[in-house]
């Protein structure tokens, strides 16, 4: 039986796949970094969703992946749980 990582190693020989993968990470990262700073406030997704105005199921969807969320949906959790949005540009 193979583990993630062995899976990924094999996945990411393929460049297509590879391709792919490098154009999502930083929509993941983003999802990753969020979900953390959730975490580490200790504030559950219903809460998060009570204090930007929308449902539990939104926070859900967008911490799995499954929506692709606003700049102001993002500026809307990263301020309630204490920080700042920050986007950079890089070559």
């Amino acid at each position: 039986m193979r583990n993630w990582k062995q899976l990924r190693t094999e996945l990411l020989q393929n460049k297509a796949v590879q391709k792919e993968y490098d154009q999502l990470a930083p929509r993941y990262m983003a999802i990753s970094e969020l979900i953390s700073a959730r975490i580490k406030k200790g504030i559950t997704q219903k809460q998060l969703a009570q204090k930007i105005g929308t449902k539990q199921s939104a926070i859900a969807r967008f911490e799995a992946g499954n929506i692709n969320p606003s700049l102001g949906f993002l500026e809307k959790m990263a301020e309630v749980m204490g920080y700042k949005l920050t986007i950079s540009l890089s070559k």
